[in-house]
């Protein structure tokens, strides 16, 4: 978890204040975040083409909305743009902290571990679910500024690359879910359709 944090604070040195925003939540976010059984939430992302400054607005945009939500982690599908672009922030506490921004990124290697950690989504408010994920990953992917750049990953920065990965693919956490009872349980206490899972077997 450590190395995950410094990995953070050195992709920072390379160039992510210019997408860096206040952290306070707004009360009127700039973006709508979908729900789960929203079509948007399972349209596969398209890779984008060109690094503009239309893309680093919507970078913006989407970590004004995603602190608002007191998220770490959003994904553009989730506010209906079917665009290959995710925003981290693992500490948003700290103002000092610039986010991470990835554009069209591959996780090119994962480890051998694996590791089950309790996971929520802001398409699916206060719905808590363990989920089996590699605890490693290697990714490739273009910053900001359409620079490509390769990052290792473990701990908490693993994990939610590859919660924000599945919904460039239209998967949600908890169509990895294997605890059935579970599942069914948070979804009916929360108000959401079993049927809107689609479980990965």
């Amino acid at each position: 978890m450590a190395r995950s944090f410094a990995q953070l604070a050195r992709t920072a040195e390379q160039g992510h204040r210019s997408v860096h925003v206040p952290k306070e939540p707004l009360d009127q976010p700039p973006l709508t975040i979908h729900r789960l059984g929203a079509k948007e939430l399972r349209t596969a992302a398209r890779r984008i083409s060109k690094v503009d400054e239309a893309v680093r607005d919507l970078a913006r945009s989407m970590l004004l909305s995603m602190y608002a939500a007191r998220g770490i982690g959003l994904a553009a599908p989730q506010v209906g743009v079917p665009k290959q672009l995710l925003v981290i922030d693992l500490d948003i506490e700290e103002a000092a902290t610039p986010p991470m921004v990835f554009i069209n990124p591959e996780i090119t290697a994962t480890g051998a571990a694996l590791t089950t950690y309790e996971e929520g989504c802001l398409s699916i408010p206060k719905v808590y679910l363990d989920v089996v994920r590699p605890a490693e990953v290697e990714l490739s992917y273009r910053d900001e500024q359409g620079r490509p750049r390769r990052l290792k990953a473990d701990g908490l920065l693993a994990r939610c690359i590859q919660h924000e990965m599945d919904h460039l693919n239209g998967v949600l956490f908890v169509d990895h879910v294997t605890d059935a009872l579970s599942l069914n349980e948070e979804l009916q206490q929360h108000g959401f359709e079993r049927d809107h899972v689609q479980s990965i077997r």
